[in-house]
């Protein structure tokens, strides 16, 4: 059900920040499903062309992965939800501020960059932002961030858990 959540999520969202060509492509690939009857996979846009950085709520490692595995998305978009995940657990909604501050203390934030905050709630709820980055941040004036004491230390190596065999 979150997923049917997040896909209506996106249907409103993409028109809004999604290139024109993306938006081409997956009207053609609905057209060709709906009118035409095609047996073909619906296509999924590349959310990557209209952001710089996903902030994805670290609600646990399966709903990382779902999401980086549907939006294609690289480890290197997925590292600040991974790494906010590793260091503070679920702290529910507020990971997605943890997770800003992740980026903007390994100084990624650059002026004109989009972000895209994904939150989940209980039951079938998903909301998402999007922020355009007024000003680049440089992390050596951070002082309130709460990564700056060991961000140097990030990336860390989160092994896959292997299940348990009875």
């Amino acid at each position: 059900m979150a997923g049917e959540a997040l896909k209506s999520n996106i249907t409103t969202l993409g028109p809004l920040v999604l290139p024109m060509s993306e938006q081409i492509l997956f009207l053609a690939s609905l057209i060709g499903r709906k009118i035409f009857k095609m047996e073909i996979k619906q296509y999924v846009p590349d959310f990557k062309l209209a952001f710089e950085h996903f902030c994805i709520h670290a609600g646990g490692r399966a709903v990382l992965d779902e999401l980086e595995k549907n939006l294609k998305l690289t480890k290197w978009n997925m590292e600040p939800s991974r790494m906010t995940l590793y260091r503070f657990g679920n702290t529910s909604s507020s990971s997605l501020w943890y997770e800003l501050a992740y980026l903007e203390a390994k100084g990624r934030i650059k002026k004109g960059d989009r972000a895209w905050q994904i939150g989940f709630g209980s039951g079938f709820k998903c909301n998402s932002v999007v922020w355009r980055a007024l000003r680049t941040i440089d992390p050596a004036k951070e002082k309130n961030n709460p990564w700056m004491d060991e961000i140097d230390e990030f990336p860390v190596h989160v092994p896959k858990v292997a299940p348990t065999v009875t």
